[in-house]
C-alpha cells in the first residue's frame, strides 16, 4: 500500500509539471507574438495612450490633406492659373479650411474608436496573461511544499 501512495505522488508531480510546462509554453508564445504589442499598450493609461494616438492621427491627417491639395493643384494647375484673377480667394480659402476640418475631425474620430477598441482588447488580453502568471506562481508554490 505504501508503494501505491508513492506512485500517486509521483503521478501528481508529473501532472503538475506537464500542466506547468503547457502554461509556460502558452505564455512564452504570447510574449513573443501579440503580447509584445499589448504589453507596450498596457504600460499607458487609457487617456494617455488614446491621446497620443489622436495627436499622431491629427498630424497624419494634416500631412495627407496637404498631399491631396498639392496633387489637386498640380493636376489642375493650368485651370487655376487662368482663373486665379477671377475667383474669390477668400471663399476658396474658407472652403479649403472647411474641407480640412471635416477631413481631420472625421479621421480622428475614426482613430479614436479604433484605438479605444485596441486598448480594451490589450487590457483584456493582459488580464488573462496576469491570471496565467498567478496560476504559474501557485504551481511553483505547490511544488516547493
Amino acid at each position: 500500500m505504501a508503494v501505491r501512495v508513492c506512485t500517486i505522488a509521483i503521478d501528481k508531480e508529473v501532472m503538475i509539471s506537464s500542466e506547468r510546462l503547457k502554461l509556460m509554453t502558452k505564455m512564452a508564445s504570447y510574449e513573443q507574438g501579440e503580447g509584445k504589442k499589448f504589453m507596450s499598450i498596457g504600460s499607458f493609461f487609457r487617456s494617455d495612450y488614446i491621446g497620443l494616438q489622436i495627436i499622431k492621427a491629427a498630424i497624419s491627417a494634416t500631412v495627407a490633406f496637404l498631399v491631396i491639395v498639392a496633387m489637386y493643384v498640380f493636376y489642375n494647375f493650368e485651370d487655376l492659373m487662368t482663373d486665379i484673377y477671377t475667383m474669390d480667394l477668400i471663399a476658396f480659402g474658407k472652403n479649403l479650411l472647411m474641407y480640412y476640418a471635416i477631413f481631420t475631425v472625421s479621421y480622428t474620430v475614426i482613430c479614436y474608436v479604433v484605438f479605444s477598441i485596441q486598448y480594451h482588447r490589450a487590457k483584456r488580453s493582459l488580464k488573462k496573461y496576469y491570471h496565467r502568471l498567478k496560476q504559474l506562481s501557485a504551481m511553483y508554490d505547490i511544488e516547493t511544499k
